[in-house]
């Protein structure tokens, strides 16, 4: 009888659309309690040096099989499919697509917010900027004009009044809600690193979360009015739940490159036969043995905003193997959260005194820990990583119209959790963290055009080796 009751309560579904992967994951609306979910990894494409794509059909047939893929087991839980109410999606950002609206076929590939064929363009206008946001190759804008200046069926799209732009949620909100007989209901559309934000504990917003997934995004809650940073932050919208309620704003400070250092070292050298070995190789050794990774490899973001900056390894020996490099590899991680962390603490004059986290890299017990040692504070992990798709279940699932998920305290669930706390000195954390800022100063600067001249005579310019790695119609 119980379980027949449960089977009868509410659900709400999440289309979380990573960088690298989708998932499509359904909760009990009562209790939060993960019923079922599928997953589908996503390809990426390097057509030339530092360029970044992925197939934009590619990414909504993953959506569209984790969707049927995770109903099918609901069928064979005996849960009816009609239980879920309501959609929420998370998304990768910053990703940038351009579509025929008559088609609804895409018009050229998705290019990823990892992608640097804007630099170009970012090294011309930086001296210009007069908006407050740093010029950077990470943002949409600088894609779009890209792909409005080379890509001719685009051109003719505009010409036309066909083309409709837009990020990762628009594309998929887009194709489901038009795409399908009978659509999909999508209330609520947030993004990864802010859907995080939502807390889980209380009625409240957590004022700092890290998320930990391809990149590395840490925001700082700053209430209902925009707080300018003077430490390299970005001013962003939080979020907004329902139209008669205020937006609310946080800083945050973006990483391009956590999780796809890992990835880099499984698919690029071959150091890791999976993704999950890392924490073995790293543990076996326990130190980098003064070995330090930058992996700049799409420059540097928050603090420093730094285009130019590419991918290092210094400090190597004889007597470096691929399991020191496994370590330096999440500690660079570390080392980027302590750099944004150090910033959000300049910027509120408020140290924080322990740091949230979610994410997929949060079930890396090694990291949590060296996180917590480079920090000198604690790092609370819910031991359920899936945060970030059940904070945009709940805003969706409490949406206007919808109403099967309270967000009152009384009846918001708990989600138990894990805390790490430091385990070395403080010398030592601060030792290990100025050798890595150290690092990150001979990473700068390396990716510049420089004139020479040729044996002809004529100017030639030389390009330096490094490593790679909301909608709008027009």
């Amino acid at each position: 009888m119980a379980r027949k009751k449960a089977e009868m309560e509410p659900l709400v579904g999440a289309i979380d659309q990573g960088t690298s992967s989708t998932r499509f994951l359904v909760f009990n609306a009562k209790t939060a309690k993960l019923i079922c979910q599928h997953q589908v990894e996503i390809k990426q494409f390097f057509p030339r040096e530092g360029w970044v794509e992925e197939d934009p059909e590619e990414i909504i047939r993953s959506v569209y099989e984790c969707i049927d893929r995770t109903c099918e087991k609901l069928v064979q839980l005996d849960i009816d499919v009609s239980s879920i109410k309501a959609v929420g999606v998370t998304n990768q950002r910053e990703t940038t697509l351009v579509w025929d609206k008559t088609t609804g076929r895409p018009l050229y590939n998705a290019i990823v917010w990892l992608d640097l064929r804007t630099q170009s363009t970012v090294e011309r206008l930086i001296d210009k900027d007069k908006t407050g946001l740093p010029i950077s190759t990470y943002f949409s804008a600088l894609k779009l004009r890209w792909i409005l200046d080379h890509v001719d069926e685009v051109q003719r799209a505009v010409v036309s009044g066909r083309a409709m732009f837009g990020t990762v949620d628009s594309w998929i909100i887009w194709r489901l809600t038009g795409g399908r007989s009978g659509g999909v209901h999508c209330t609520d559309v947030s993004n990864a690193s802010r859907t995080m934000l939502f807390n889980i504990h209380t009625l409240d917003w957590d004022p700092d979360l890290c998320r930990y997934g391809t990149g590395c995004f840490l925001l700082r809650n700053t209430g209902t009015k925009p707080v300018l940073s003077e430490h390299g932050l970005l001013t962003t919208v939080a979020y907004k739940l329902g139209k008669d309620q205020p937006a609310c704003y946080a800083l945050e400070g973006s990483v391009a490159i956590a999780g796809a250092v890992v990835r880099w070292l499984k698919d690029n050298m071959g150091i890791l036969q999976s993704s999950s070995e890392i924490e073995k190789l790293a543990a076996a050794v326990g130190t980098s043995y003064g070995c330090y990774f930058v992996p700049a490899f799409s420059g540097l973001y928050a603090p420093y905003w730094e285009p130019s900056a590419r991918g290092i390894i210094c400090g190597l020996t004889q007597f470096t193997n691929r399991n020191h490099l496994a370590f330096a590899a999440l500690e660079a991680v570390c080392f980027q959260t302590r750099e944004i962390l150090d910033a959000m603490n300049q910027d509120s004059g408020v140290p924080l005194t322990q740091l949230r986290v979610d994410g997929g890299m949060t079930s890396n017990r090694l990291l949590m820990q060296l996180q917590a040692d480079i920090l000198c504070i604690p790092v609370v992990c819910p031991t359920m990583s899936e945060n970030t798709a059940l904070g945009v279940a709940m805003a969706a699932g409490a949406a206007k119209g919808v109403d099967v998920w309270s967000l009152s305290s009384d009846h918001l669930p708990h989600v138990a959790s894990e805390k790490y706390e430091p385990q070395i000195n403080l010398d030592e954390s601060e030792l290990r963290f100025s050798r890595w800022k150290k690092a990150v100063q001979r990473s700068m600067n390396w990716e510049t055009t420089e004139p020479c001249c040729g044996t002809n005579g004529m100017e030639l310019f030389l390009i330096r080796v490094h490593f790679s790695s909301t909608s709008f119609h027009f």
